[in-house]
């Protein structure tokens, strides 16, 4: 499709936002704080969408967050605080300054070294931390995957995967240790640093931990599931299965 038709495409979207909000009911109501938390719900059925691999069901997604990107701009516009312009012009403006590679003569020699450049712009465009931009609501397995990206931009990192590894090890035995002792604030503590140095683990085996534990997920869900159906097939609760005999389904399931 050429720029033309895109852009055509996005003005269309733009005139019915405008529509809405001056006729539509609901859409008159909204405010940036009722559509945060629809917003966050729309991010996450964009990411199952695309662990999903449903390319089509992505496009719908990508739909509904310009939606509320071109909503929110719709509200600032109407404060005179800001408009969907810009919004374009403000990331247009931060992609060229954290760019000099393209934009200006700097030189770098792989995508690490441009991460590195990048936080090093951050600084000094007056950030105080190299993990302000970290949000503070983020879950906390994306949270500390985010953390470890943003420090290792300025060098905080390990060496080499064997490194990692023996960290986690050692994670672990502080952990069984607790364990031992019974100390539940304790526990919790060191469970809490065994699920960060594995998500820093993670990290240099190039594996998502947030993709990762959500492929379980789904491949637990879809056992579990098969489990049920089969108890069902049988006119058996699961509750009054033994475990040995869910086992026998759930074998079965595992090798679909």
């Amino acid at each position: 499709m050429s720029k033309e038709l895109q852009l055509k495409a996005f003005e269309r979207l733009l005139i019915i936002m405008d529509e809405l909000r001056e006729q539509c009911p609901w859409d008159k109501k909204q405010t940036l704080q009722t559509l945060r938390h629809l917003t966050i719900e729309e991010t996450y059925e964009l990411g199952d969408a695309i662990l999903d691999n449903d390319l089509n069901e992505v496009k719908k997604e990508l739909g509904d967050l310009l939606l509320h990107i071109v909503f929110y701009a719709k509200i600032g516009s109407e404060t005179n605080d800001f408009d969907i312009a810009d919004v374009c012009n403000e990331i247009c403006e931060k992609l060229i300054h954290r760019h000099p590679h393209i934009y200006s003569d700097t030189v770098v020699k792989d995508e690490e070294e441009v991460k590195q450049n990048w936080e090093k712009l951050k600084l000094k465009e007056g950030k105080k931390s190299v993990l302000e931009g970290v949000p503070k609501s983020l879950p906390a397995l994306v949270k500390a995957s985010r953390i470890q990206d943003k420090v290792k931009g300025v060098g905080f990192d390990w060496e080499e995967p064997h490194q990692v590894w023996d960290k986690v090890q050692e994670e672990l035995e502080e952990l069984q240790i607790e364990v031992q002792s019974g100390d539940q604030d304790k526990i919790e503590a060191e469970f809490g640093d065994v699920l960060f140095s594995m998500i820093n683990y993670a990290r240099f085996l190039n594996v998502n931990p947030e993709d990762a534990l959500e492929r379980t997920n789904k491949k637990f869900i879809k056992r579990f599931q098969y489990l049920e159906s089969k108890a069902g097939e049988l006119g058996k609760p699961l509750m009054d299965m033994t475990l040995a005999e869910m086992d026998v389904f759930w074998n079965e399931a595992k090798k679909l």
